[in-house]
């Protein structure tokens, strides 16, 4: 299978999907994260689990989760 950005999420099998543990009980708008095995890791909107992923290199994770912490977000 050939990875690729956007790829339909349910396309990456045998992976392991997470939401935050600030998701509350009634799922709302979340998006779920999983490592792949490339090292990869992929996000996806929890509402469409079917649709598209989005693919971040480590290093890119890494600056956005980064971003999160400073508050770049808003």
């Amino acid at each position: 299978m050939t990875i690729r950005n956007e790829m339909p999420a349910s396309e990456l099998e045998g992976i392991e999907w997470r939401k935050s543990r600030k998701s509350g009980p009634q799922g709302g708008n979340c998006v779920e994260v999983a490592h792949l095995p490339d090292g990869l890791v992929a996000i996806r909107n929890s509402r469409h689990l079917g649709g598209p992923a989005l693919l971040f290199r480590p290093m890119e994770w890494a600056a956005f989760l980064g971003g999160v912490r400073d508050g770049d977000f808003g």
